[in-house]
């Protein structure tokens, strides 16, 4: 297993973000005591790993929680090109490690902790799809997608969990999708795994929760990021023409509703499942 580390520049921070940071209060104020100012601000910052937090919603959620004062790790799995341009874009650090590997989560967020400081924030945003019919999808494609897109939020929960139930504090938020609520033709392993994440959220989210550990989920609609963009042109039509808001969603639209389950602000709100999908799908 192996471990990249990169850091850049100052971010050029989107102005929309900015708007969320003056309600999010994400301090550490039961570990602050004497000292001087900077020791503080020091105590004050969370740290936050995102996985998959290096492209689409995933940087975006990246982005959003840094203009709200956290420090964050970005995990990514593959593409160390591209993953080495968003740190120098925007001064976040990034690893590398597969969240379908159990041992290479233990010893990724241990780097991280290591790095870092302690975590205090899991976004489980990282997936993958293999689409393809019933009749005409393979064991591996089926397994693939479930060991990373399912298997990842256990074993990331399972490095991160006990470190912030110790501390009395902490934020999980498991990325769902529209297609885990209402199903998808072509998609029954990526639909499963879906689905499944919001089991474990509701699950994982009663033991969290006398302990100072929420644990939500967020549903994305369709969103404008690549993997939407692979969709033949034909197709997203008839998509977009379903959604009642008339067109597709915006990475930052999702990162902001991350943003606000990560805060204190949220700290009333657990085992729930926030859908941001324009309407397409509600119940």
């Amino acid at each position: 297993m192996r471990l990249a580390l990169m850091k850049g520049g100052l971010p050029d921070v989107a102005v929309s973000l900015r708007a969320i940071a003056s309600m999010l209060s994400l301090g550490h104020a039961a570990r602050a005591d004497s000292g001087t100012a900077a020791d503080e601000d020091q105590a004050m910052a969370r740290v936050a790993v995102v996985t998959g937090g290096t492209r689409g919603i995933g940087a975006a959620i990246s982005l959003a929680l840094k203009d709200a004062g956290v420090t964050v790790a970005a995990n990514y799995a593959g593409n160390a090109q591209k993953a080495a341009a968003f740190a120098e874009e925007t001064g976040i650090a990034t690893y590398q490690w597969d969240v379908g590997d159990y041992q290479a989560c233990q010893d990724g967020c241990a780097k991280v902790a290591e790095d870092l400081g302690p975590i205090d924030i899991l976004v489980n945003n990282a997936g993958i799809t293999r689409d393809a019919t019933l009749q005409r999808m393979s064991l591996d494609m089926w397994e693939e997608v479930i060991r990373i897109n399912l298997g990842g939020c256990f074993n990331m929960a399972k490095a991160v969990f006990p470190g912030m139930r110790e501390r009395g504090w902490g934020r999980i938020v498991n990325i769902g999708s529209i297609n885990g609520q209402g199903g998808q033709y072509g998609q029954v392993n990526y639909a499963a795994a879906k689905s499944g994440i919001h089991g474990f959220t509701k699950a994982l989210a009663q033991e969290g929760a006398k302990f100072g550990v929420t644990v939500n989920a967020l549903a994305p609609g369709y969103v404008d990021t690549d993997m939407v963009a692979a969709v033949p042109e034909a197709v997203l039509e008839k998509i977009v023409a379903k959604i009642p808001v008339g067109r597709l969603g915006k990475a930052t639209e999702i990162a902001r509703g991350v943003a606000f389950l990560c805060s204190e602000d949220a700290g009333f709100v657990t085992g729930s499942t926030l859908s941001i999908n324009g309407g397409q799908h509600m119940y």
